[in-house]
């Protein structure tokens, strides 16, 4: 690890700087044997090898690839020290590999294996380190991986869905902005001045171009930075508890968006609460992760008033069979499961149902997204044009009477 320290030199003055080594331990008989008497010796927030990590996020795809990897180690008996030696060697993703590393040490002091990955929530969420726990106190750990690996490879395959589905409105949607302001600023202007120099009464919809083009050039930089202040604004507020809280419930007032959340969060659901319930964690556990994992703070609101209706002695099936943005379908295949025993199964069978919902109503929508943004591109450039044209052809009318 690295670490920084402050020591006295053998002349008596101090000094200040940064070194690596194993325990803070070894760095100061390393110190000792330099002549010098350690003061104070801090670890460096996050570092590993002089590389600072955790700075950065790991990616799904790595995430799950370790987990699937990690599973079948422990299924073929290779001792967990052993097993993150070989993956911390394997790993493309510096800041996996420096997380490898640290967990690593931790099972070799002793620390159990779920302790260990709370040490490190940005990588490893409540749902993963709550089903470890449970596969370690199970007996089932590779299992619990296995399971774990198959939900990270279904969350990373769903958002790439959803990231390629959007990005081509994305693309035409900002190329539509850049051209309407390059074309208020400096083509209309001028196009303007010549209309202007032809003379004769322009059309309503010109004089009201010109006016937003002379606004938008007269105000350019006002109209950058506000909406910069704007944006930064609400990103900010969205990002506090009340303010998310407001966003998801927009969200879920929007047509259309209020769909594709609601499958994704029923997926989200029925796939982590069904993982947590066969790695035997309790009922009200499993829904206080679950809806932390689901990622619309409307929603979870409305499961944790489910658990409370769970801990006063109903079953889970009937709270969520009067919730707004669960359909009946849902509560109705969790009394089967809760009949029958088999809840993780049933609810496995759930979150595939709704998945391939995401997915054909992500093609839908990315195929009536498309031509519409055309339209609007169409629309744009039609009105400039007929705003110019205009009256250059009233004109060449009158030339020619």
């Amino acid at each position: 690890m690295k670490f920084s320290y402050s020591a006295i030199n053998k002349d008596g003055t101090t000094i200040n700087g940064t070194a690596e080594a194993a325990t803070k331990d070894a760095l100061a008989a390393s110190l000792s044997r330099q002549g010098a008497r350690p003061l104070v010796i801090k670890p460096e927030k996050g570092s590993i090898g002089g590389k600072v990590l955790f700075t950065s996020k790991v990616k799904l795809k790595d995430l799950s690839s370790f987990t699937r990897q990690l599973s079948t180690m422990v299924s073929a008996g290779v001792p967990l020290t052993r097993a993150f030696s070989t993956l911390h060697e394997q790993t493309d993703s510096d800041t996996l590999r420096g997380v490898i590393g640290t967990v690593s040490k931790d099972i070799e002091g002793g620390m159990a294996l779920g302790d260990a990955f709370e040490k490190h929530p940005k990588v490893f969420s409540d749902v993963y380190i709550n089903m470890v726990r449970a596969g370690e106190a199970g007996g089932i750990l590779d299992e619990i991986l296995k399971r774990l690996a198959t939900q990270l490879e279904s969350d990373s395959s769903m958002r790439k869905k959803i990231k390629s589905a959007m990005m081509y409105p994305l693309v035409i949607l900002v190329i539509t902005i850049l051209a309407f302001f390059a074309i208020m600023i400096f083509v209309i202007p001028q196009l303007g001045e010549i209309l202007l120099e032809l003379g004769g009464d322009l059309p309503v919809y010109t004089k009201a171009l010109l006016a937003i083009s002379e606004f938008t050039s007269s105000n350019a930089l006002l109209l950058i930075g506000g909406f910069g202040a704007i944006t930064f604004s609400v990103l900010r507020y969205i990002k506090t508890p009340k303010g998310k809280y407001v966003f998801h419930s927009l969200l879920l007032k929007t047509p259309v968006i209020k769909m594709i959340i609601t499958k994704i969060a029923i997926a989200r659901f029925a796939r982590t609460f069904s993982s947590l319930m066969a790695a035997g964690v309790g009922v009200l556990d499993a829904l206080r992760v679950t809806g932390g994992a689901i990622g619309n703070k409307v929603i979870e609101a409305e499961l944790a008033l489910a658990a409370k209706e769970v801990q006063n002695g109903k079953q889970l099936s009937e709270p969520l069979s009067t919730s707004k943005h669960f359909p009946p379908i849902v509560s109705q295949m969790i009394a089967i499961g809760e009949e029958t025993g088999q809840i993780d199964v049933i609810l496995i069978k759930v979150a595939d149902f709704y998945e391939e919902e995401v997915q054909t109503t992500i093609d839908g929508l990315s195929s009536i997204i498309e031509p519409i943004m055309i339209v609007i591109l169409g629309g744009m450039v039609g009105m400039i044009a007929i705003s110019v044209m205009g009256p250059i052809a009233s004109l060449s009318q009158n030339i020619k009477g």
